[in-house]
């Protein structure tokens, strides 16, 4: 996600099977990946990683999103050999980080560790920590602007992608609602989405996506296998239509994981921005629908 929203578990299933002489070899049991946006808990990862990670490894998360690289140029204070390891000592996976696009300034400066400023340290960096994907988590107000800017956005994101395969990691862009608004009878997001899905693929965000009216399952009906990357949250059954913890809301997670070998999905994460008390405990709820519902 981003700076202000960051709008920012991951979930695929590994089958590793084997055939030999005689009877077959029995199926490795496959590895489930529940992964959770680190946004959700940004002032305790703030405040103290280590316990931060700890406390989700013992609510059943077992990997997670990073949500904070911009300016810093380290992961939550920490070196990628340090954040690496104090994953590992949690028994974490870090699949996927969000980074910034990088057009609008810090302090008057070029915000660094961001697709247009410093890009190669974030992709070695992201090499390093263990990552498969960065993405690009928003655009801020300033870098949207008209569908000509979404044409160069679009191009950034080819070149930056480019960047990412040759270290042997995938780009992604992680939208919001605002991508689906039209202008002149074209959506923004079809832009971003004309762009080489070799180099850029999406993180869908089902919450963003479905209170812009889109159907998360139509559009993996449209673009299959470009969503290996989904944020699992819920809309709540208010007019105000605020976050809430998956199960608790308006959408149909059932529909849409049914669909989850057509999105291409390989991992997902729980998000969710605002919580009426402890994220934690928002996020211990949501988990709990998850494991007994979807996976």
């Amino acid at each position: 996600m981003m700076t202000s929203r960051r709008d920012f578990l991951a979930s695929a299933a590994l089958l590793a099977a084997g055939l030999a002489v005689g009877p077959p070899l029995l199926a490795a049991p496959p590895k489930k990946y529940l992964g959770v946006q680190l946004y959700t808990v940004r002032e305790a990862m703030e405040k103290d990683p280590a316990g931060t990670l700890a406390r989700l490894a013992s609510i059943g998360y077992n990997a997670v999103e990073g949500a904070t690289y911009t300016g810093s140029q380290k992961f939550y204070g920490l070196t990628p050999s340090e954040f690496a390891a104090l994953l590992k000592q949690n028994g974490l996976l870090m699949p996927s980080s969000h980074y910034r696009l990088g057009e609008e300034p810090t302090n008057g400066a070029p915000t660094l560790g961001t697709l247009l400023h410093g890009w190669d340290r974030a992709v070695d960096d992201a090499a390093a920590v263990g990552a498969k994907y960065m993405v690009c988590a928003y655009l801020a107000p300033a870098e949207r602007g008209t569908l000509d800017h979404y044409k160069y956005v679009a191009d950034q994101l080819n070149r930056a992608g480019e960047r990412c395969q040759q270290a042997g990691l995938q780009l992604c862009y992680h939208n919001h609602d605002f991508e689906f608004v039209p202008q002149a009878g074209q959506r923004p997001f079809d832009l971003l989405l004309a762009t080489d899905e070799k180099l850029v693929q999406l993180e869908l965000d089902l919450y963003w996506a479905t209170k812009a009216g889109q159907d998360p399952v139509a559009l993996f009906r449209q673009h299959p296998g470009r969503f290996p990357l989904w944020h699992v949250k819920d809309m709540a059954k208010t007019p105000e239509r605020a976050f809430t913890e998956v199960g608790n809301g308006v959408i149909d997670f059932k529909k849409i994981f049914a669909q989850a070998k057509q999105a291409g999905l390989h991992y997902f994460f729980v998000e969710q921005d605002t919580t009426p008390g402890s994220p934690f405990d928002s996020l211990t709820q949501s988990l709990a629908y998850i494991k007994k519902n979807l996976v």
